[in-house]
């Protein structure tokens, strides 16, 4: 009796924590939103940090020296400004195939649900990795690999999916309630594998003085919570994508070499500074960045740093508050990170009704990162024009559309992103 009455009463403390937090969070929308300017003519006239200029004055003129000295000064930027310092690969870290489906989904495609563990142990922080590969296919298969919102059940109806039993006050789980999102079928159909996870296997996406998730495994000392430039939550969740991508590496029916990873909204700035950080991703695929993922922070349109870095204080390392209405201060901005993936493709996807992401600020992002492109001989975007609604960009090496409709992935970009794919991993237009 005494478990049952420290269990409901542990139960009932989390709920009124998560209000407390959807509260907090709940007003501090309004506040910013309220703020948020959606006024062209009022956004403040700024420059642009030269990606091609480096610390000390001189100026790259080839990719080389981009590569040796120059994309190491600007990653130092992101990494000890924005998301924080995250550590390598873990040495324990080991993965465990729990099981495979080889007739999922009536047969047309092979389902495997795979474990990896940081530590030796395996009560720890692990990701809990579904891995799709089509049937009937020869070879390894080229790859998406996406950070999820919610459990893997819901990225397909797909019957042999457990679904979990909803945590104190979370939502119900249904199989397939994401389907739209993912695609699977159009991407099996179209000859790719699909591997998610979701993002709370790595770190709660809640501002919990970084004491829950992987980040306490990494303390050092009497350290409680990251240094002021060690990663946040967005690191981390990125970090993660690099872990699964240790175990694609490993698995006999995956092209590891063409892996492109994705990701919306938050999860879209941690799939792009996965790319960042990992060259390892053949391709980028940002849906609805926006701001600090890859819309120019100096545009202060829609959110900005300071509404960001209020309502979600743990997503960013803690020197990035130092910029907290200071766009013009930060020694970056967006359309490097943008560059950081080059000579990669990358794929911005905006939506028409998404203007709290700014999306001539995405635009703008891609464009900026024209010129280190250049310097591989590759085209970017290609027009300094924003593309009608439906009618993407994407015959060069930076792609981008905005489509109509809301914040969110949809069939469209999914047709737009598997199209890129075909055209830069298998030379298809």
């Amino acid at each position: 009796m005494k478990r049952v009455a420290i269990f409901v009463f542990a139960a009932g403390l989390a709920l009124g924590c998560a209000e407390a937090r959807a509260q907090k969070l709940s007003a501090a929308d309004k506040k910013y939103s309220e703020l948020a300017n959606y006024d062209e003519s009022k956004v403040p006239q700024y420059t642009l940090p030269d990606p091609l200029v480096s610390r000390d004055g001189t100026r790259v003129t080839d990719a080389r020296t981009w590569e040796r000295k120059r994309r190491p000064e600007v990653f130092a930027m992101f990494e000890t400004y924005m998301f924080g310092k995250a550590p390598g690969r873990p040495k324990a870290m080991h993965f465990e195939v729990k099981h495979i489906d080889p007739n999922a989904l009536d047969g047309r495609a092979t389902r495997k649900d795979v474990e990896i563990y940081f530590t030796a142990g395996e009560s720890d922080p692990s990701i809990k990795l579904q891995v799709y590969t089509p049937n009937g296919v020869t070879g390894p298969v080229p790859m998406f690999l996406g950070i999820s919102f919610m459990h893997n059940c819901t990225v397909t109806d797909d019957p042999g999916v457990a679904v979990p039993e909803p945590v104190a006050g979370g939502r119900a789980l249904k199989r397939g309630m994401m389907k739209e999102a993912w695609q699977l079928d159009m991407i099996l159909e179209n000859g790719y594998g699909l591997a998610t996870y979701c993002y709370t296997d790595i770190d709660p996406d809640f501002d919990d003085d970084f004491q829950n998730g992987i980040h306490p495994l990494y303390y050092t000392g009497s350290q409680q919570r990251p240094d002021p430039d060690q990663w946040g939550s967005i690191a981390a969740w990125a970090w993660g994508m690099s872990r699964a991508m240790d175990y694609l590496e490993k698995d006999k029916d995956v092209d590891s070499k063409h892996v492109a990873v994705i990701g919306h909204s938050r999860l879209g700035k941690t799939a792009v500074w996965a790319g960042a950080s990992d060259p390892r991703f053949a391709m980028v695929l940002s849906g609805n960045s926006g701001c600090c993922g890859v819309a120019i922070s100096r545009r202060m349109y829609g959110e900005t740093i300071e509404a960001m870095n209020v309502r979600f204080p743990h997503w960013f390392c803690g020197n990035y508050k130092q910029f907290n209405n200071r766009e013009m201060l930060a020694p970056f901005d967006q359309h490097e990170l943008v560059a950081l993936i080059a000579p990669r493709p990358i794929y911005i996807a905006s939506a028409e009704t998404d203007n709290w992401s700014d999306q001539k600020g995405e635009f703008l992002g891609g464009k900026g990162a024209e010129p280190v492109y250049a310097l591989y001989g590759l085209k970017g975007i290609g027009t300094d024009t924003m593309p009608g609604i439906d009618e993407p960009y994407a015959d060069g090496h930076i792609a981008y559309h905005i489509r109509k409709g809301p914040h969110a992935v949809l069939r469209f970009d999914w047709e737009q992103f598997i199209k890129f794919a075909d055209l830069h991993f298998r030379g298809k237009k």
